[in-house]
């Protein structure tokens, strides 16, 4: 009888201590989850709500932020909902805490475009640019890429904007009439891509008309 009492008694010490063990474990997660999520929101706060972000390569603003969740909202209205204890491990870039941001065209012209014609290029851009000064910071780079298969010469133009991206639509903007304006630089300029030639062989087939 002792000894039946006696392995009783240690199957229930041993189902206590294994219940206390898990639920241990458990509130260690819960409060190592909150914890982050506390200094994520309080002390990192790398946002505000209206703040554009991109997390993940993806492209959010802050809809609603709580203690343990973050509310975004993407570029097609889908809501996103990411734990703070998850956001605290990403990058983060913020576009409304950041400084006058960058932009680019890259576009591709015929090797052989005179040199001189380049250079009014170069001449007519800038002229843009500091004609805007509201827009676009008159620092710009026009960078000559490469040369590709002999008959293309790629070119990127790097500009300043006077603002942040988080007004996206009027960055879009801006961009759109710079491009724009390049368009009718070329066309004054007659500056063109012109495709190599391509050989083309043809063959006479003989049909036989038996009847």
């Amino acid at each position: 009888m002792g000894t039946y009492v006696g392995v009783a008694t240690t199957n229930v010490v041993f189902l206590v201590t294994s219940q206390l063990l898990v639920a241990g474990f458990m509130f260690q997660n819960t409060c190592k989850t909150i914890f982050e999520s506390i200094i994520f929101v309080f002390v990192m706060h790398p946002f505000d709500v209206g703040d554009r972000c991109v997390i993940d390569g993806i492209q959010m603003i802050v809809e609603e932020m709580n203690i343990l969740t973050t509310v975004f909202l993407r570029y097609d209205m889908e809501k996103i909902y990411y734990p703070n204890s998850v956001l605290i491990t990403k990058a983060i870039s913020n576009f409304r805490r950041s400084p006058e941001m960058g932009d680019s065209v890259e576009f591709t012209i015929d090797v052989s475009t005179p040199v001189d014609d380049i250079n009014a290029m170069k001449k007519a851009i800038q002229t843009y640019v500091e004609s805007k000064p509201k827009h676009w910071n008159p620092k710009h780079v026009v960078i000559m890429k490469e040369i590709e298969n002999v008959d293309k010469l790629n070119i990127m133009l790097c500009v300043q904007h006077t603002m942040n991206h988080q007004n996206y639509g009027e960055k879009s903007i801006r961009r759109s009439e710079l491009v724009f304006e390049l368009k009718k630089i070329f066309e004054n300029l007659g500056i063109k891509y012109h495709l190599l030639p391509q050989q083309v062989h043809l063959s006479q087939l003989n049909i036989t008309n038996n009847n």
